[in-house]
């Protein structure tokens, strides 16, 4: 196993892919181009931001404006990773390192997940439009934090889960080479969950466009808020029954997600290989065409050599500081004082905020009769049973075919961008399609919801699989080899356990993924006639619709309960497991 100076040293990026035939001078024009590019596209959002509010925004289905709207749409969901990044390193530390703190926050995130786009959507957009009521500011932020919920849970349980199996005697080794918690970090724990975290933020960009067409054209009662947009137009040709529209807007979609999937993704995906820990050298990794062009480029080796040589000044400085005799420090009190008091503070803002929102939230439930409370219990028990359903049959078959696939590059880097391309695209474009086939063949709809909430779940399962599986170390599959394990016996022995805890957190976050589909799936707009079944999402979405805040407040509240259940009965067992049994540290 390499020790942590050979990790730091892999993670620079030593190895070198030249690409024949291209200069590095017009490698650097390129990458400038890229840049100003995305300057100019920054600066376009920011005056899209700060344009007027609006009562109605016109949404034009003319094909030539679906470019803007694209690049929009693709602006809000970048910003709402960087969003989820940020909080997931921050969140999923915090986690991993206090058992006390772990004991509240993962629970959150069950929750959390769960709780579906129109539980956080309607108090959202009303705050922050009388926060900005006089530009798109709050609409866009309501827009961006509605990406980033959909977004943020699967990132967090996998670097959660990452930070929690990484390996005893790489921590060890970081404390006999004395790194700093920064060094730490950057050096254990994130390399450690690196290949994960990236198979993850694959999926959450799908989790994000998932509820694109709702979060781009809400209605809440008779207010619309709508921002111009991808899904704004898709959403806007399905109301009108526009079917070229509709078809223009899935090829906007697709060329969006290959375009992201091979300028960024693919890189990534083949960058985070560098970061796996093993004996046994890879002999066929994922390739990038962008990652071996950029490293082509002599500004950016020029700017690597720059960074190398700022860590090596850095870790200098930290040896000699080491090595220099202890000079005794004046006792100064006031620090802790100061940090005390200021934990204390925030402490008692939490406190006095979520006093204020139980209070509004008594008084919302307590308009709710015993009447509409028993059909919620039973609304919950019908949307239950989809979901396990759901579950079931992803497991079934993304766990054989994410082993199959990830155990081999070959098969990864040619299905990669196809897979990629299906779990990003927004499910609900297709639940008209899938439930007019599914009509067609005369399937009651109660059993094409759980159909259409599988299309939003099993790419959480897929993915988390397919990270599991490409982070056995291959020295484990020749140990294998030399022990005779072939065919089932190797896939009970080896396969199977070893992915078992990415398992886990896939499940998590598509059941998550699945209650979150509810709220789409048991109620669907088709051909102009709604098409219900009864369930918790489907209440939900009546509630929205008809501006029912006491019944949507105890929709979520019931969804929210029976997580914390799920979570407490079902999902921390599992975790532990998982953790004690099956992590490849143990």
């Amino acid at each position: 196993m390499p020790t942590l100076p050979q990790l730091d040293a892999t993670a620079r990026g030593d190895g070198k892919e030249p690409l024949r035939g291209v200069r590095g001078a017009a490698v650097d024009v390129l990458l400038l181009a890229t840049l100003a590019a995305l300057v100019g596209g920054v600066v376009v959002l920011a005056q899209r931001w700060n344009a007027p509010m609006r009562a109605t925004t016109p949404i034009d289905l003319d094909p030539r404006a679906l470019p803007g709207y694209t690049l929009l749409s693709l602006s809000r969901g970048f910003a709402a990773y960087l969003l989820s990044l940020v909080f997931t390193l921050v969140y999923g530390t915090i986690a991993a390192h206090s058992r006390r703190a772990e004991k509240v926050m993962i629970p959150l995130l069950d929750i959390g997940q769960g709780i579906p786009v129109l539980g956080f959507l309607p108090g959202l957009v009303l705050g922050m439009v009388a926060l900005f009521p006089h530009s798109n500011i709050g609409l866009e932020l309501a827009c961006i934090l509605m990406i980033f919920t959909g977004q943020v849970w699967n990132m967090v349980f996998s670097f959660y889960g990452s930070l929690r199996s990484i390996p005893a005697d790489l921590k060890e080794v970081s404390r006999l080479h004395r790194f700093g918690w920064m060094k730490e970090f950057g050096t254990v724990e994130v390399s450690s969950a690196a290949i994960g975290l990236v198979w993850n933020s694959m999926m959450s960009m799908a989790g994000g466009w998932f509820f694109l067409t709702v979060n781009e054209a809400f209605t809440l009662g008779d207010r619309d808020f709508r921002l111009p947009g991808v899904g704004s137009y898709m959403a806007v040709a399905i109301e009108k029954g526009d079917q070229r529209a509709m078809l223009w807007a899935i090829v906007a979609m697709a060329v969006m997600i290959v375009a992201v999937d091979q300028l960024l993704w693919k890189p990534l995906v083949a960058w985070s290989e560098r970061f796996r820990v093993e004996d046994l050298a890879s002999t066929d990794k994922p390739k990038s065409w962008v990652l071996t062009l950029a490293r082509r480029s002599p500004l950016a080796r020029r700017l690597g050599r720059i960074r190398d040589r700022l860590a090596e000044a850095r870790a200098a400085r930290q040896t000699s500081a080491r090595e220099a005799p202890a000079v005794p420090a004046a006792p100064n009190s006031a620090g802790p004082r100061l940090r005390a008091g200021a934990l204390a503070l925030v402490g008692i803002a939490a406190v006095a905020a979520a006093g204020w929102g139980v209070v509004r939230l008594v008084h919302l439930l307590a308009a709710v009769s015993h009447e509409e409370w028993r059909r919620l219990a039973a609304a919950l028990g019908a949307t239950f049973l989809r979901t396990a359903g759901a579950l079931a049959l992803a497991a079934v078959w993304t766990v054989p075919a994410g082993i199959l696939i990830g155990r081999s590059a070959t098969w990864s880097r040619r299905l990669q961008p196809i897979v990629q391309l299906v779990a990003s695209f927004p499910a609900p474009m297709i639940f008209p399609l899938v439930t007019g086939v599914m009509l067609a063949m005369r399937v009651p709809f109660s059993i094409i919801a759980s159909v259409l909430m599988l299309l939003g779940a099993q790419w959480y399962v897929l993915f988390n699989v397919l990270a599991g599986a490409s982070a056995v170390p291959h020295d484990l599959e020749e140990a294998a080899e030399t022990y005779g394990l072939r065919g089932a016996e190797r896939w009970k022995r080896l396969f199977l356990p070893a992915v078992f805890p990415y398992l886990v957190t896939g499940l998590i976050t598509a059941a998550g993924g699945a209650w979150n589909a509810s709220i789409v799936a048991e109620t669907l707009a088709y051909k102009g006639k709604t098409l219900e079944t009864f369930g918790l999402g489907s209440t939900i979405t009546r509630a929205t619709a008809s501006a029912n805040f006491p019944l949507l407040a105890a929709g979520v509240l019931t969804m929210s309960i029976a997580l914390i259940l799920l979570n407490r009965a079902v999902w921390r067992p599992l975790y532990r497991l998982a953790e004690s049994k099956y992590a490849l540290n143990r």
